[in-house]
């Protein structure tokens, strides 16, 4: 498995989705979005596995006027703004590969190999 932990320091969900693999002995690597923020290639591989922008973003980021305009661009459009603003998204993400989680989701991260 190559696990990439995206997040914040703050985010008790990354912090409890980095405890669960660290229990089990898995490596992985963490990713401070507010520091680093995701790729252009990274978002778009996330995007594929999770399906939807809407599944993506956090109703409760404390970025409410980038969440604002972001929710009503036009699809073509929400790419580019998520990349400049990163903090809208749902945290943890969780990539294996070409799969990917958006939040805390010990349920699906037990079935990957």
């Amino acid at each position: 498995m190559n696990i990439q932990i995206f997040g914040t320091k703050k985010s008790q969900d990354t912090k409890k989705a980095e405890r669960y693999f660290k229990e089990r002995g898995i490596k992985f690597q963490a990713v401070d979005l507010k520091e680093k923020g995701i790729s252009k290639g990274e978002l778009q591989s996330v995007l594929s596995a999770v399906g939807d922008f809407e599944e993506m973003l956090d109703e409760k980021t404390k970025d409410r006027e980038a969440y604002q305009l972001i929710r009503y661009l036009a699809k073509e459009d929400k790419f580019a703004k998520v990349l400049e603003h990163p903090m809208v998204l749902k945290q943890p993400i969780v990539r294996n590969g070409k799969q990917a989680t958006v939040g805390y989701c010990p349920d699906i991260w037990k079935t990957w190999e």
